[in-house]
C-alpha cells in the first residue's frame, strides 16, 4: 500500500443512475485498495444510495481498508447540487496538508497520485494531474469490464481497450495545499450547480500568483449517463446558468490584489470553523 497519509480526497456525490453507482464503487475500492489515505465522501439526496446499494459492495471488497473512508449523508430536496457548499465542508473537516477535490468518475495510475501529493509537498499550492490537451480517456466500461479491472490488480490495459482519447482542460481533479486552498477562498460558493467554477479556479490561482503545477499525465473519465446536474446549461439542468456566468464574467475583470480583496471578504467563509 503507498502511503499518502498526508492527502485527503473530498468527493461529492449525488448518485443518480446505474452507471455512476458502479463508478464510485470502483474508484473508491482503487483508492482505498491501493493508498493508506483519508477519504472523505459526502453525499447530498433524497435518500443515501450509498449507504444501501454502495456499502454493502465496497465492505465485501475492502476488508479494514473502508476504515480510511468516511461518509456523510446530507438530506436534501434540491434538484441542484451544490458542488461548491459540499466541497467547502470537506475542505473544513481534512486535517491533512494536501486535499485532492476529486471527481467520483476518474482514475489515475498510481504514480501521478504519488508525484502529485509530492509536488504539493515541495511548494505547489496547486496541482492539475494531467496535461492540457489529449490527455482524458473516456473510458466506456460495462459491469463485466469494472470487474475484470477490479481482480485483475487494477491493470489499467483493461480500460485502455476501452477507451478513446479526448480533451482535458481544468476539471476532474486537482491537488492543492490545504492552507493555500483556505488562503485563495476555498470553492466559490456564488456558483450554483453546474458553473465555469473548474475555469475560474484555475484562473484565480494563477492571478493571485499561486504556484500552479501540472503533470502530462493521462486522466482515466468513467464515462456515465448525465443527469441534469451533468449538464452545464439552464435548459437541461441548472436554473442559475445566467448568474454563475455574470459571476465569472466580474471576476475576469479583477486583478490579482482585486481578487484577494474579493475573496477575503466572502460571507460563505463564516461559516467554517476549521478554516
Amino acid at each position: 500500500m503507498i502511503d499518502l497519509k498526508n492527502c485527503t480526497f473530498i468527493i461529492p456525490v449525488r448518485i443518480e443512475s446505474e452507471d455512476r453507482m458502479r463508478n464510485v464503487i470502483t474508484v473508491l475500492c482503487y483508492l482505498l485498495e491501493n493508498f493508506d489515505t483519508k477519504v472523505i465522501l459526502k453525499e447530498v439526496d433524497v435518500e443515501s444510495v450509498f449507504q444501501e446499494a454502495v456499502l454493502p459492495q465496497i465492505k465485501e471488497y475492502l476488508g479494514d481498508a473502508l476504515n480510511n473512508l468516511t461518509h456523510v449523508f446530507e438530506k436534501s430536496d434540491d434538484p441542484v447540487f451544490y458542488r461548491m457548499k459540499i466541497l467547502n465542508e470537506m475542505i473544513d473537516m481534512a486535517d491533512t496538508p494536501v486535499i485532492a477535490n476529486y471527481d467520483c468518475d476518474v482514475l489515475f495510475r498510481p504514480e501521478t497520485y504519488t508525484e502529485s501529493v509530492e509536488m504539493v509537498m515541495n511548494g505547489c499550492d496547486i496541482v492539475y494531474p494531467y496535461g492540457f490537451g489529449e490527455y482524458q480517456r473516456q473510458v466506456f466500461a460495462d459491469d463485466e469490464d469494472v470487474s475484470e479491472f477490479l481482480s485483475n490488480d487494477f491493470n489499467f490495459d483493461i480500460l485502455d481497450n476501452k477507451s478513446k482519447m479526448y480533451d482535458a482542460q481544468y476539471g476532474h481533479v486537482q491537488f492543492v495545499d490545504r492552507k493555500s486552498y483556505i488562503d485563495a477562498g476555498m470553492e466559490n460558493e456564488n456558483f450554483r450547480g453546474s458553473s465555469p467554477e473548474d475555469k475560474e479556479r484555475f484562473y484565480r490561482f494563477e492571478k493571485m500568483g499561486y504556484n500552479v503545477g501540472r503533470i502530462d499525465h493521462q486522466v482515466y473519465h468513467l464515462e456515465h449517463s448525465r443527469g441534469r446536474n451533468s449538464w452545464p446549461n439552464s435548459v437541461q439542468g441548472n436554473p442559475y446558468m445566467r448568474e454563475n456566468f455574470e459571476v465569472w464574467e466580474s471576476i475576469q475583470n479583477m486583478s490579482g490584489e482585486e481578487l484577494r480583496e474579493y475573496y477575503s471578504n466572502q460571507e460563505y467563509l463564516k461559516k467554517y470553523v476549521n478554516c
